[in-house]
């Protein structure tokens, strides 16, 4: 075996011992996602009495939705980046204890800004959708790691769609504190679980965290996100709300050049430029837009009274049922998304979904005179949402080091905030604009109905078009298999086109569950695996030419090997015993 010389490249290191994720960790981390959601659409019952419940103009009770919002948008991608330098586990209880401290604050008040503060704090929790991607990917095996991503990232849509309805119920029947009750409540569990099945991921981002990077770019989110939710009550074209996006622009182009410049940034603004990253961001968007439409459509139809000649006339427990639908689908659609994505890959799923969600708001636009069509629309939507969302993470992940994947998938999900932030603020609008005033109270019409979903037609096919541009996989795919069945195909497959071997300790003794990453001549990763019980492994290459293979594991020094792949297998034993540079691993 050759040894290499030293590379210059991004380390990730750590002292803990790798643990072997146990069977639930899928759940308890999907469960957290779904707690999380549930902050997004636990007011929505109520919204319409918040001025009288808090005693306020309608005005001032738009910030207690706003500030979760805000806050959401700003801790996601920094609770993703301190996941990777300080532990994602840690990060993930550390956004559900913060949720839960808020909703209590919340429950035992009535106040305005107290209400406020409990509120933006429940915001933080958004951080756990990316934190719960990233320890799927650093423990699970490749074989159920799409299908894992694909639940965790379609839990958003879950959360809220379930939510919905037993939100509506608790409303209609109980003192509306105790919706924060129950979210506290469910917090907790989260935390229990996590602490007593989750372990702990052995993958670290060396560096340290970039405080200026964080307090730049929140600065940045708030002013850019504020005139999105409050235009329409301060006018589209006013000073404030043509000011702040003017500052907004100026602060985050200053950040950019700030980050760019940094060794460790908060954002790598590099890998987010990335053509692969960078249109996946950009559909993100345009998911986000197309999915909030129809929760803010769909209710409101239902519940309006059957005088208007158009309104459905149903209660706002039956609504929720109605609605609840697009959750459950997008649950089921996750393992469907795994083996498609197994066998056509993450950006053809993408497309799919894409084209389903533009299939369901075209019918929807003749489906608005029953019930029951208001619940195939939500099936329909369901499915192509949720094949959308489960294909981001994937997409993601392929395309940055896994040191960076908290991170990126925080700015990926902090997209989809963007675009659920763009549809509130439009669809609100629109809905506005287009409304009738009956005895001083605005109905919103089917015309405005209509116009939304066309609204939300045009945002997926943007969406649609960034999906076709991204990049086809220029390396060999790590999160294409669903069953085992497959996987064995897959590992076979692997033999035949890269590196296979053993990781071996002290007297040639196996060394299981070590990391083995391939890596590229410019010091990119281009693959990662654990070693088997008996210590092999089986890493499959994008192409021919040169790579290092580093090798870690709990009680042994890491290795670094040079390597040459010339298109067939190439066998290459890994001796951990030897000594070894600290490497990636």
């Amino acid at each position: 075996m050759q040894r290499g010389r030293p590379h210059a490249m991004t380390h990730t290191t750590t002292e803990q011992p790798t643990r072997r994720a146990s069977g639930t960790v899928v759940p308890v981390l999907a469960f957290a996602g779904i707690v999380v959601a549930v902050m997004q659409t636990l007011l929505v019952p109520v919204i319409k009495d918040l001025p009288q419940l808090l005693d306020t103009a309608p005005s001032n009770a738009t910030w207690v939705l706003t500030s979760t919002l805000l806050s959401g948008a700003v801790a996601t991608p920094i609770m993703g980046r301190l996941g990777d330098l300080y532990g994602k586990r840690r990060m993930l209880i550390l956004s559900l204890a913060v949720m839960v401290v808020g909703a209590l604050v919340s429950a035992l008040t009535s106040d305005l800004l107290t209400m406020i503060a409990g509120r933006t704090l429940q915001g933080f929790a958004m951080g756990a959708i990316p934190l719960g991607i990233g320890l799927m990917r650093d423990m699970l095996p490749r074989e159920k790691l799409g299908s894992a991503m694909a639940l965790m990232s379609s839990s958003i849509g879950v959360g809220g769609g379930l939510a919905l309805p037993l939100a509506a119920l608790i409303a209609q029947h109980a003192d509306w504190h105790a919706l924060f009750y129950g979210a506290a409540g469910l917090g907790v569990l989260s935390i229990v679980l996590t602490l007593a099945v989750v372990p702990e991921s052995p993958m670290r981002a060396k560096g340290t965290f970039d405080v200026l990077g964080a307090l730049g770019l929140s600065a940045g989110l708030v002013l850019f996100l504020l005139p999105i939710t409050k235009g329409s009550d301060w006018g589209w074209t006013s000073g404030t709300t043509l000011g702040l996006f003017g500052a907004s622009a100026l602060v985050l182009l200053l950040w950019g050049v700030m980050e760019l410049r940094k060794a460790a940034p908060l954002v790598d603004l590099r890998t987010t430029a990335r053509p692969a990253v960078l249109f996946t961001n950009l559909a993100s968007i345009m998911v986000g837009v197309s999915f909030y439409v129809v929760s803010l459509v769909l209710p409101q139809l239902l519940q309006l009274p059957k005088a208007t000649g158009y309104g459905l006339g149903q209660s706002m427990v039956v609504a929720g049922l109605l609605v609840a639908p697009l959750g459950l689908t997008m649950m089921v659609t996750a393992p469907v998304y795994a083996r498609l994505s197994a066998r056509y890959g993450p950006k053809v799923t993408l497309i799919l979904g894409m084209l389903i969600i533009g299939i369901g708001y075209g019918a929807g636009l003749g489906l608005m005179s029953a019930p029951w069509e208001s619940a195939v629309i939500a099936v329909i939507l369901g499915a192509g949402i949720g094949l959308a969302y489960s294909s981001l993470p994937a997409l993601i992940v392929g395309a940055v080091p896994a040191s960076e994947t908290g991170a990126a998938n925080g700015l990926n999900t902090l997209m989809r905030s963007i675009g659920t932030s763009v549809s509130s603020a439009v669809i609100g609008m629109v809905l506005a604009n287009t409304a009738h005033n009956v005895g001083g109270v605005a109905i919103p019409t089917m015309h405005g109905f209509h116009v939304s979903f066309m609204i939300a037609t045009a945002a997926v096919a943007v969406g649609l078009l960034m999906a076709v541009f991204l990049p086809k996989p220029n390396r060999a795919p790590q999160l294409r298999v669903s069953s085992d069945e497959e996987a064995g195909i897959a590992r076979a497959e692997a033999v035949l086109r890269g590196f296979r071997g053993r990781v071996l300790g002290a007297d040639g003794a196996p060394v299981a569950r070590a990391k083995v990453t391939l890596i590229d001549r410019r010091g990119r990763q281009a693959g990662s695996t654990l070693s088997e019980e008996d210590g092999s492994y089986v890493l499959a290459v994008p192409t021919e030419g040169a790579y290092v293979l580093a090798a870690r594991a709990a009680g042994h020094g890491p290795l670094a090997s040079s390597a040459t792949h010339s298109g067939a297998e190439r066998a290459e034993d890994l001796d951990l015993s030897l000594p070894g540079e600290a490497v990636t691993a």
